[in-house]
């Protein structure tokens, strides 16, 4: 792997020559060991401290409802009980809406939803807190419920103001065009399904000071947040995350409640409190991906080329604002996937309902977008009788014939779709396999098969453009080791794993010398939440920023101390080489002690050139493009609508991978994930707004069973940033999971051959094993309809 960014005094041709722990190798995640073993510490592992107390909250049964009763007398007939709060105990503010207002951390006087926090109850053990809880006496009048999106467009209940985007008369493109269609889909939530629980513990420290150890992707916000719960200052909270057990977004804003919960009980009593939320808990307070109900009319040529499309996104926010109104952006930013589409129309519509208050997940509103737009480019391909890759391929934006641009008038520069999409082509042997499956087809009555490629492009930064920023801390030590602190949160995705081989490659020693301490916000300050895929882009950076910081004092302390020109001094092998002179390390690193030279250093990034004009709905949102593709094969049994993936192939962007092992994973992970949303993880609600899948038990995310037996993940070959990223790479969290459309894809194929038009069918997601019978059942019922009509013709003729 060749180094790139390197400063000029660096000896670049022989710099990492020798070295196997920077940038480029796929070294081990570095808590690999101890996830497998147990041995990792989460919030809830962390040990009891003396006169612990332990919470419970206490949860709406209503979706909407007045609060006409709350009494906790009977709360404190339990032994060990030592407090139980509702909104008028809360010392400070009691909204903890991370952007907007609306999100209470108790109701306070009205509940929005079933499962929203009402008290808390803290007491010296977790079964004593949660009996104790149940006995509060709490009356409700219930109010009118709003549960669905389109109940809530019909009321015009929305949680912002409307959302547009606007290229050129896409109302006048559609009139022209020569053939246009229209349809509608329903895109289900998701609930993230973190391994770890939503979990914090508070401990108060003097003057009136609070420790947060938070499972948290946003320690900067549970800070900001804890402070305005207690009526403090920030500098008066600590937030501590050494790990979280999986986040997906879902501890991006929320984590902040269950946070905030524990530093009040400990406020008010002087003692730590910890809570870690049941699963089921979890569930029915936190919010999820959001759903969404999407409209499309679209207009194109006889060769399926997008004219002109008027889109209309609609998502089921919740009862809160949370983040659904930057949600609702990228969605629409994402609306066009990988093509250019003419004139366009985009209206967004967040949804005020009573539920959760929906968050952010692993693709923050682009998933949706994304299929609709692909569902569009199936039905072109089914109109006009043509393969579904033939119509996308027409469709990608291209550097050669004015369509590059997107419809928020970003160009797509450094284009690769055509590219990972050929080398995909090959390597999966698509067309070969799309003439087999069609003659399986032919001769299997019962099982069919179904083949088909999506690509992806995803946009990389945070569209509020202010949270492009990060920080970071270097300390060297006289005996050669690094302490490293950064602003991002290790979620499992080996963020610390690659920050570390970033600062072991700038200063050219053993990743074994570098040790990453838990994220604090009294070490980094105001940092951005580790989202938006941006992880590694902006800590590496920053990271990189305090190592070059510390590299060029170095250099020219080593320069006067040895009487050698800066370009002769380089940092190679476990060494720094000064003219004739090779210095260990740790030697040098001694030397530059006794001879009073700083040790520590901060480091800073910013992305550059991110902007957006939301007046204009125009500007550059993103630094840069990822690019995929997925080819899937499915087969279906008809007869009961259960489905196998069989064989999956990946074609992924990573740029110049700085862990190509760690990249892989992402990738696996997020398709598998992708995968489960799209196909079995089912929300359900009742009539009242419960949440009824609510746990493992009916509410099924993939498990080894589901994983294809032949999954065959590449990298893009050949392939280098030309964006100034950290050494080159391309972010990898988010993307791989819009690259399991794929799946649904192939799933149509697989259904449409149950009927002799080859008629598509429409398919809600996720596609349940009954989405795919009831879709099969209608298209026979179809065909049998065609069939009696077309029998009875000649007979009407002759008559």
């Amino acid at each position: 792997m060749a180094n790139q960014n390197r400063p000029a005094n660096t000896d670049v041709s022989k710099a990492g020559s020798d070295l196997h722990s920077g940038i480029g190798h796929s070294l081990q995640h570095e808590s690999a060991r101890k996830h497998a073993t147990g041995e990792a510490v989460f919030v809830d592992d962390r040990l009891d401290l003396q006169d612990q107390l332990h919470l419970y909250a206490r949860l709406s049964p209503h979706a909407h409802a007045r609060i006409a009763a709350l009494d906790v007398r009977p709360c404190y007939e339990f032994d060990g009980v030592a407090l139980a709060v509702t909104s008028k105990d809360i010392p400070g503010e009691i909204d903890i809406g991370t952007i907007f207002p609306g999100d209470p951390l108790l109701a306070d006087a009205v509940v929005e939803y079933i499962g929203q926090p009402v008290l808390i109850v803290a007491a010296d053990a977790p079964e004593t807190a949660y009996r104790a809880a149940q006995a509060a006496i709490i009356e409700y009048e219930e109010l009118p419920a709003t549960l669905g999106i389109k109940q809530a467009l019909e009321k015009k209940q929305l949680v912002c103001d409307k959302r547009w985007q606007r290229r050129g008369d896409a109302k006048a493109a559609l009139a022209r065009a020569r053939h246009k269609i229209e349809g509608e889909i329903n895109i289900g939530g998701q609930e993230h399904f973190y391994m770890e629980p939503q979990a914090s513990q508070a401990v108060p420290t003097e003057d009136g000071g609070m420790t947060v150890y938070a499972s948290t992707q946003n320690p900067s916000d549970v800070q900001r947040q804890v402070a305005k719960v207690l009526g403090t200052q920030m500098c008066n909270v600590v937030v501590d995350t050494r790990r979280i057990g999986g986040g997906f977004g879902g501890k991006e804003t929320q984590a902040a409640g269950p946070a905030c919960m524990a530093a009040v009980v400990s406020h008010l009593t002087g003692r730590p409190a910890k809570i870690c939320l049941y699963r089921q808990e979890d569930m029915l307070m936190t919010g999820k991906r959001h759903p969404f109900y999407n409209r499309y009319t679209v207009g194109f040529d006889d060769s399926g080329v997008i004219e002109g499309i008027e889109l209309t996104l609609a998502s089921n926010c919740g009862y809160s604002p949370d983040l659904s109104a930057a949600i609702m952006d990228r969605a629409m930013f994402h609306s066009d996937n990988a093509y250019y589409l003419g004139d366009v129309t985009i209206d967004g519509y967040c949804c005020r309902t009573n539920i959760a208050s929906n968050t952010a997940c692993r693709g923050f509103g682009a998933p949706q977008a994304m299929v609709t737009i692909e569902t569009v480019m199936d039905q072109i391909a089914s109109y006009l009788g043509k393969d579904p890759l033939e119509v996308r391929k027409r469709n990608f934006y291209q550097d050669d014939n004015g369509h590059n641009t997107t419809h928020y008038y970003q160009p797509v520069r450094h284009n690769l779709l055509h590219a990972v999409t050929e080398q995909l082509e090959t390597s999966s042997n698509y067309h070969a396999r799309r003439q087999a499956i069609a003659e399986f087809n032919r001769n299997s009555p019962i099982l069919k098969r179904g083949l088909a490629i999506t690509p992806i492009k995803f946009g990389i930064s945070f569209t509020a453009s202010f949270l492009n920023q990060a920080g970071a801390l270097i300390h060297l030590y006289t005996d050669g080791s690094i302490h490293l602190n950064h602003g991002g949160t290790e979620m499992g995705q080996g963020l610390n794993t690659k920050i570390a081989q970033v600062v072991a490659e700038e200063f050219q020693v053993d990743i074994a010398q570098i040790q990453i301490s838990a994220t604090r916000t009294d070490k980094v300050p105001n940092t951005s939440a580790t989202a938006a895929s941006s992880g590694a882009d902006l800590n590496g950076k920053a990271a990189q920023n305090a190592a070059r910081t510390l590299k060029q004092r170095l250099i020219t302390f080593a320069s006067e101390h040895f009487h050698t020109h800066e370009q002769k001094i380089a940092f190679r092998n476990g060494a720094v080489h000064i003219g004739e002179n090779v210095l260990p390390f740790k030697e040098f690193i001694e030397l530059a002690y006794l001879n009073q030279i700083a040790l520590s250093s901060t480091g800073f990034y910013r992305t550059p050139e991110v902007h957006y004009d939301e007046s204009q709905a125009r500007g550059r949102p993103f630094f840069y493009y990822v690019f995929g593709a997925a080819c899937s094969e499915v087969i279906v049994d008809t007869l009961t609508g259960e489905y196998k993936v069989l064989r999956v192939d990946i074609c992924h962007d990573v740029g110049s991978s700085l862990n190509p092992a760690i990249d892989r994973g992402q990738i696996e992970g997020g398709f598998i994930q992708g995968m489960g949303w799209l196909t079995t993880e089912e929300l359900i609600w009742d009539d009242k707004g419960k949440l009824i899948t609510d746990g493992p038990s009916n509410y099924k995310i993939p498990t080894i069973a589901d994983i294809p037996s032949d999954f065959r993940v590449s990298l893009l070959e050949n392939n280098h940033n030309p964006e100034q990223t950290i050494f080159h790479s391309k972010a990898v969290g988010e993307p791989p999971f819009m690259l399991a459309i794929s799946v649904v894809g192939a799933l149509k194929h697989a259904i449409s051959s149950t009927s002799e038009s080859g008629t598509l069918p429409e398919l809600d997601t996720p596609v349940t094993s009954e989405r795919v019978l009831r879709a099969i059942s209608q298209l026979q019922a179809s065909n049998q309809n065609s069939t009696t009509a077309n029998n009875a013709s000649p007979t009407k003729s002759s008559q």
